[in-house]
């Protein structure tokens, strides 16, 4: 059964080398087992949603022009999120300031191409139906 996620969660990005933690800030005034509830519109950049360290996707232009720098070698560079559009598809049975809550099998998409997915929704005891 999925778990609702809160401030702290853990995230993955397809391209990151490294995990990031997600921010949420306490607009919707709802806690679950202690910090703030997420809901799917909890996706801005560098506001929720943190750097993975480096980005390795091609699509990415830093990355691209490092790669064409280094004559083909693929070359990471430091990942700034480009998360434009909200979780998917988030508790539509379960609304947090007028919006799905944040699931943990919701995923969010980078606009250079990577898949961010929930790792560990730091929440133990809290399911969403």
């Amino acid at each position: 059964m999925p778990q609702q996620v809160t401030m702290g969660a853990m995230l993955q990005c397809s391209f990151g080398v490294a995990p990031s933690t997600l921010v949420v800030l306490p607009l919707n005034r709802v806690l679950c087992e202690g910090p703030p509830a997420a809901n799917i519109m909890d996706h801005i950049p560098l506001v929720n949603i943190m750097p993975f360290g480096m980005c390795s996707s091609p699509a990415n232009p830093e990355v691209a022009a490092a790669t064409a720098a280094a004559l083909g070698v693929p070359t990471p560079m430091p990942c700034v999120p480009a998360t434009v559009t909200p979780w998917a598809p988030g508790a539509v049975n379960v609304l947090l300031g007028n919006q799905p809550s944040l699931d943990n099998v919701s995923t969010c998409s980078c606009m250079w191409g990577g898949a961010v997915t929930i790792v560990d929704p730091a929440t133990v005891k809290t399911q969403v139906p």
